[in-house]
Order: structure tokens, then sequence, then C-alpha cells
């Protein structure tokens, strides 16, 4: 059994699924099957790690957070101010995975990520700009 590699995106993708279950549960939306997608795949990158696959999984995260928050505006007349529409519906998650997504993103260039010969180099390439 290996070892997890990155542990901040394991953790956080175990919570968003766990969440996200949680929200198919209570909510009929189909819309909220997407956290949990994005839960798995942060646990399986935080398993694997990888600049490049958390870099690219940021960019994914961000672009289905954009997808989910605009349907979350179109729905938001039907939606009512309880919990379970508050986590049930599009826009939470939408918002929610915009901002993970960027999270995701800055992660991916992180030392712990990248390595000390990567980040070596990042630092070189910030100093020349």
């Amino acid at each position: 059994m290996s070892r997890v590699k990155s542990p901040v995106p394991f953790g956080i993708g175990v919570a968003l699924t766990v969440a996200g279950i949680w929200g198919v549960i209570v909510s009929s939306n189909p819309s909220v099957l997407v956290p949990v997608v994005i839960g798995v795949c942060l646990v399986l990158t935080g398993w694997r790690g990888g600049r490049r696959l958390t870099v690219l999984l940021g960019h994914v995260i961000v672009a289905c957070g954009c997808f989910l928050t605009t349907l979350g505006i179109y729905l938001l007349p039907y939606a009512k101010p309880d919990i379970a529409h508050i986590f049930g519906f599009p826009l939470f998650w939408g918002l929610f995975s915009i901002l993970g997504g960027i999270c995701t993103i800055y992660h991916g260039f992180c030392h712990c990520v990248c390595g000390a010969k990567q980040s070596s180099l990042l630092t070189k390439v910030e100093r020349s700009n």
C-alpha cells in the first residue's frame, strides 16, 4: 500500500465527497453529483500527486464551478431558504468549486507538490521576471 503523496487535496477530496454524497441524499437535484466527482478526482490526485495533474484538475474544477454557478442562478427562483436547498442547489457548489479550483491551481505550484528541485527553478524564474 502506497503513501498519500499530497495530503491537502486528499483530505479536501474526502470531505467534498462526503458532503456531496450527503447532498445527493438530501436533494433530488442531479447537479449535486458534480461535487462527488470532483471530490473523488481530488482523492485520486492526492494519492498519486504531481504538479501537472493538480493544475489541470484545478482548471477543470473552475470550469465545472462556472457551469454550476450559472445553473444555480437559473434555479434561484425555485430555491427555498432551508439547509437542504442551500447545500442541495448548484449555486453553493458552483461558488465552492470556483474557489476550490483556484486553490487547487495555486497548490499545484506549492513546495509540497513541486519538490525541492522544481521549487528552486520556480523561484529563479520568478526572480528573473
